[in-house]
């Protein structure tokens, strides 16, 4: 299934399309014509479109001055009381009967999820709620209605009440999704309510440019404005390779939080994944490359007098010596204390809290990938430190060209002098030795801050140690586990955080 978008002004070609699963985000300025443009779209989807409007749920109401909050939540309760007639006349005829996990249970646990302390109860058929040091046992006069929770607090319960009544594979459309929330809850929410139903497509129109950059890897469609003689509208779908164009990154300007640039591309990059989560507090733009990263870095601290933010980047270590990742740091640079970004998700402190969201034995699972890992890089050693002596001899021979050569004889004079004075076998044996002593004290910190494979983590065999079927489902497991907050996301995020040294104090913006 494809979902059609509006006709275009000017465009003689068709319209485009974009697959379902993949999130999508309308954005557009008060007046561009992007709730007219959502519209169109949900017309052609027929039933397969699903709407969901905060602003509805709390102040609509039907001819009997019901809201659909309220309609929600008897729904739930009804749902609840079927479950249990259910069950008790299973009981009844002797049949081994179990009660059901319903809607009303995964709407408790996410509630209690997005506001720990808070929880809901059932009591003689109605939903309350409790908050504060009394919620875990509370007294009846501790207990109050939805009408008696905040606007935000009861946008979030239409929210996750809501979407569990989607149908199977719908589209969802959701208008002006930051509406009543807290700037601090939206990304967490809607990571949420989107793992709960992964069999839908989300569509949100919004014009905060925040919001828009909270949903990494969704499609972004920017709708600048309509024209109501054609029917059609102005806009741009946002290739995903490219990133943002420039109107729209200066909007993000707007959202006033810092920049983090960093390696890969916005849609498959493990980077774009992960980065996203370990700074929420961050609008994250991937830029491909690293030289990239480290321009932009520089042009947008050049600026920082207009925007007054800050921003920083992220690039590999690959085969930098400490000269050059010093050299990087000091211009704002983040460069990990590991070879590349699949080194990191082998950090001890990460897999021991993968193998316990696995089910599995933490130190077992460790135990055994640092074995392997370890006598993986003990029979590359010699390619890797070959490796290495290439990238520094390059290095050095970018440095070490004498500029002040005149003339092709004194250029080809110096040339001739370099490998004497480079001296590459002795930089392969130096490097040859010290990786040889990583592996006789098994220095698994060393070995993955200079340990480039790409497979590393097929090699090591760190999924099915930890409980998980392949290294996608790994991968996914990380992200899953930092969406759902907690101890074991504080863990992995400490541990990246530690890794890229960033909270280490930095210089000023030029370095």
């Amino acid at each position: 299934m494809e979902i059609s978008l509006p006709p275009r002004l000017g465009a003689a070609a068709a319209t485009p399309s974009l697959p379902t699963g993949e999130s999508i985000v309308i954005i557009g300025a008060n007046g561009a014509g992007k709730t007219r443009f959502t519209r169109a779209i949900a017309d052609t989807l027929g039933s397969a479109a699903y709407r969901m409007s905060a602003l509805e749920a709390l102040y609509g109401r039907d001819a009997e001055g019901r809201s659909p909050l309220d309609e929600l939540l008897g729904r739930l309760m009804h749902d609840e009381m079927l479950n249990l007639i259910s069950y008790k006349l299973a009981v009844a005829d002797g049949k081994d009967a179990r009660l059901r996990p319903t809607r009303l249970d995964k709407v408790v646990a996410l509630w209690q999820g997005i506001f720990p302390g808070n929880r809901m109860l059932i009591d003689s058929g109605r939903i309350l709620f409790a908050r504060g040091l009394d919620a875990l046992a509370p007294s009846p006069s501790d207990t109050y209605s939805a009408i008696r929770l905040s606007d935000g607090e009861r946008a979030v319960l239409y929210y996750i009440s809501s979407v569990l009544y989607a149908p199977h594979g719908a589209i969802v459309f959701v208008d002006s999704p930051e509406l009543f929330l807290h700037p601090t809850l939206i990304s967490s929410l809607w990571n949420r309510i989107e793992e709960t139903r992964p069999d839908c497509t989300f569509c949100y129109t919004t014009h905060d440019p925040e919001f828009t950059g909270s949903r990494n890897g969704a499609r972004i469609i920017w709708v600048r404005d309509f024209d109501p003689a054609a029917e059609a509208w102005d806009y741009d779908l946002m290739p995903p390779h490219s990133g943002l164009p420039p109107e729209l990154y200066m909007a993000l300007v707007g959202a006033r939080k810092p920049v983090l640039f960093i390696e890969g591309d916005s849609e498959h990059s493990i980077d774009a994944k992960l980065y996203p989560l370990i700074f929420p507090d961050h609008t994250v733009r991937s830029l491909g490359s690293c030289n990239k990263v480290i321009e932009a870095v520089r042009t947008f601290n050049d600026l920082s007098a207009f925007h007054k933010l800050d921003s920083t980047g992220i690039v590999d270590r690959d085969r930098r010596d400490e000269g050059e990742v010093e050299y990087l740091r000091d211009k704002r640079i983040m460069v990990p204390d590991v070879a590349e970004i699949e080194n990191m998700l082998i950090l001890e402190d990460i897999v021991r809290t993968m193998a316990e969201v696995g089910g599995h034995d933490p130190e077992r699972a460790f135990w055994r990938l640092r074995r392997t890992i370890v006598a993986l890089f003990r029979a590359d050693i010699n390619e890797q430190a070959m490796l290495h002596t290439r990238h520094r001899v390059k290095r050095t021979m970018e440095y070490r060209v004498d500029a002040r050569c005149r003339d092709i004889a004194t250029l080809e004079r110096h040339l001739r002098e370099l490998p004497g004075e480079i001296n590459p076998r002795g930089l392969f044996e130096v490097f040859r030795a010290e990786f040889t002593r990583y592996y006789d004290e098994g220095d698994y910190a060393s070995i993955l801050r200079v340990y480039n494979r790409k497979s590393m983590l097929i090699s090591g065999n760190v999924a099915q140690l930890c409980g998980f079927r392949n290294k996608d489902r790994y991968i996914e497991g990380i992200i899953r586990t930092l969406r759902r907050g907690g101890a074991p996301a504080e863990r992995i995020r400490a541990a990246v955080r530690r890794i890229l040294r960033a909270d280490t104090p930095k210089p000023g913006a030029n370095g």
